[in-house]
């Protein structure tokens, strides 16, 4: 049990990236007084949060509506996480997410909870990790980082004057990660493949 909730906290924590969302907030919330910073992250994690559990709770009802089994879903999402190691791998997830356009609290906090928080990737390693360790010990998981994103939005209203520094650090980490993204992706495309042979 411990050893799966460790492997699913790595992943989300992967996928997630607090710390990208720890210097896109910066970036975006500059001009902001601290109370509009506060509830710029809250309503950006409150919203990741809502659409994170909707998502653990009926993803895979939508695998069904779409006819689509788990199989070929892991194989598809191992291709996004592919691609989205790939991004962070180069450097690039940052620097994207900085170039929105978001001018008002809402559009900000939109910004940073999807799809920076719940993008594409986030979505499909929770319909698959639902599937592969169930919606408990998954909810868990994403509940732990996501709070863990809150504290580290938290922490770069308090200590502003250290996250420009931190930028650089943040992005050499965001690119081991990326690594260990990749091995994701590529863990769940072999999984998805050797499935439907199995079926066949």
């Amino acid at each position: 049990m411990i050893s799966k909730l460790i492997a699913l906290l790595v992943l989300f924590f992967v996928i997630i990236d607090p710390l990208a969302s720890f210097a896109v907030f910066f970036v975006n919330t500059k001009n902001y007084k601290k109370k509009e910073k506060i509830k710029i992250a809250i309503m950006a994690v409150a919203i990741a949060a809502v659409l994170s559990f909707l998502v653990l709770l009926f993803g895979e009802n939508l695998l069904t509506i779409f006819s689509t089994d788990i199989n070929s879903f892991k194989i598809a999402g191992g291709i996004i996480l592919l691609i989205l190691g790939i991004n962070m791998s180069l450097g690039r997830s940052i620097v994207e997410v900085e170039k929105s356009n978001a001018d008002s609290v809402h559009a900000i906090a939109s910004v940073i909870a999807t799809p920076l928080l719940t993008g594409p990737a986030t979505i499909t390693a929770i319909i698959i990790s639902a599937a592969d360790y169930g919606k408990v010990l998954t909810g868990v998981a994403i509940g732990i980082i996501l709070l863990l994103t809150g504290i580290s939005l938290y922490l770069t209203i308090i200590f502003h004057h250290l996250t420009e520094k931190a930028k650089t650090t943040i992005q050499i980490i965001s690119t081991m990660l990326g690594l260990i993204t990749l091995a994701w992706g590529v863990n769940y495309i072999l999984t998805g493949v050797q499935a439907i042979f199995h079926l066949i």
